[in-house]
């Protein structure tokens, strides 16, 4: 297996049926609040434009053209900054994860905003220089003129090509979708959603699977999670464990999770008697699998283990099938670090993944068994895809729900986790590079 040429391609699947139908065209009204939103986030950005110009101009006191035309960029690329995540976001209403070529094609978009801008404001500055006296009246004046003109190509540049929704129905060269075994493949901008026939039907794997669930204070999730866990997949899989691992919880996780086994053969707890990280609790739970594949998720209840169901198809394709998270429901904060954590990763370890860090994933247990992980943190996962990739394992991706969290504190964007996170990738990158070097 280990031999396998790598095979990166995804196959990314909606949750279902009803995302992937065709919508009707957009009325004159959903149009108008469209605008009316670009409009909002068109004003605060404006208000982060003009504040930076005019701190700048108030710690920087100039009256030259040219170094105005420097002090505007700075200005407008903090404006872009927000622009990109509230229109987005909002605005637009594009909850797909980000990926390089929309970056791309907004930069482009604002590097011709930027570039319009600087043009119209150095013109009318050149105009209003022997007009206007005082410097802020002449620059703010200038700076007026050149936000009107470039409003409406920001306006079209992001509606028409960045933040474009998918074309359901044609594929990229406008041809009809392809038919494979009963599913439609379409694709839209540089991914393939698949539709899968909502016919109720039952998918029963032949392989036994362990799975594991870190938790770490989750008492108002964990019991509903670990049972509905369980009762699901007692109707698709012959043989299954369920592995919970506490990981130092202060709550009454460790209490409920026993009452559980007690009474379920299915459930075993593993117990941190104090909290050593996600990374950590994800490792014992991986030392302690005995069945043929392996699936992790997390026990805060944001995801459905109905969606693995999916996944199970591809298995046999693939060495692993790794969930990404549709609409994610976290805090823009946490968003924002995922998507900088992701192209960090990507420029470190060159993986292209669209949501390294999500828990819901399903590997062959055979590259656990021959395996050994070394980080404890939150660069666990990617530690497992950069050894299971050079390893010349495939995997393929497919889209899950993310739900709101039922309870419990997230805590993957405390300073400690982040600082680990960031010390455990310098490390392991300076020694994972110098073996690969070495067995060159």
């Amino acid at each position: 297996m280990a031999n396998l040429s790598k095979v990166q391609t995804p196959v990314e699947l909606l949750p279902g049926v009803q995302d992937v139908v065709s919508q009707p065209e957009r009325t004159w009204s959903t149009s108008l609040w469209q605008i009316v939103r670009f409009g909002i986030v068109g004003v605060l950005n404006t208000t982060i434009d003009i504040l930076t110009l005019n701190i700048l101009l108030w710690r920087f006191p100039t009256h030259d053209a040219n170094l105005l035309l420097f002090y505007n960029s700075i200005a407008y690329m903090l404006g872009g900054l927000n622009s990109f995540g509230c229109n987005k976001y909002w605005t637009f209403k594009h909850k797909q994860a980000i990926t390089g070529r929309e970056l791309l094609r907004f930069a482009i978009v604002n590097i011709i905003g930027i570039l319009c801008n600087d043009g119209i404001i150095w013109s009318v500055a050149s105009i209003l220089h022997a007009l206007v006296a005082n410097h802020i009246l002449w620059a703010n004046a200038s700076k007026g003129c050149a936000i009107i003109g470039t409003a409406s190509i920001s306006y079209l540049g992001m509606r028409l090509w960045v933040f474009t929704r998918p074309h359901n129905g044609t594929s990229r060269a406008g041809k009809e979708p392809k038919q494979l075994a009963g599913n439609y493949i379409m694709t839209s901008s540089d991914i393939h959603e698949t539709q899968v026939e909502a016919n109720g039907s039952k998918m029963i794997t032949k392989h036994s699977l362990s799975v594991i669930m870190p938790a770490h204070n989750e008492e108002v999730a964990i019991a509903a999670t670990v049972h509905g866990v369980v009762n699901t997949l007692k109707a698709w899989v012959p043989d299954f464990e369920v592995i919970v691992v506490n990981d130092g919880s202060k709550d009454r996780t460790r209490s409920i999770v026993e009452e559980i086994a007690a009474t379920d053969r299915h459930v075993r707890l593993i117990n941190h008697p104090v909290n050593q990280g996600y990374g950590a609790a994800l490792v014992s739970g991986f030392e302690a699998i005995t069945k043929d594949l392996v699936f992790f998720m997390d026990s805060d209840g944001q995801f459905d283990i109905a969606d693995l169901e999916r996944f199970f198809s591809f298995i046999d394709e693939y060495d692993a099938v790794l969930g990404y998270r549709i609409d994610r429901q976290d805090t823009w904060v946490r968003k924002f670090n995922a998507w900088g954590w992701k192209m960090l990763v990507h420029l470190v370890f060159g993986l292209r993944v669209r949501d390294i860090d999500c828990a819901f994933k399903l590997y062959r247990a055979k590259f656990f068994y021959e395996h050994r992980l070394e980080t404890r943190g939150a660069m666990i996962n990617t530690e497992i895809l950069y050894k299971f990739t050079q390893a010349g394992y495939t995997y393929t991706q497919l889209g899950v729900r993310h739900l709101p969290r039922r309870g419990g504190r997230a805590t993957g964007a405390k300073p400690a986790v982040i600082a680990r996170a960031f010390r455990e990738m310098f490390t392991y990158a300076r020694k994972w590079h110098r073996e690969e070097r070495q067995k060159a």
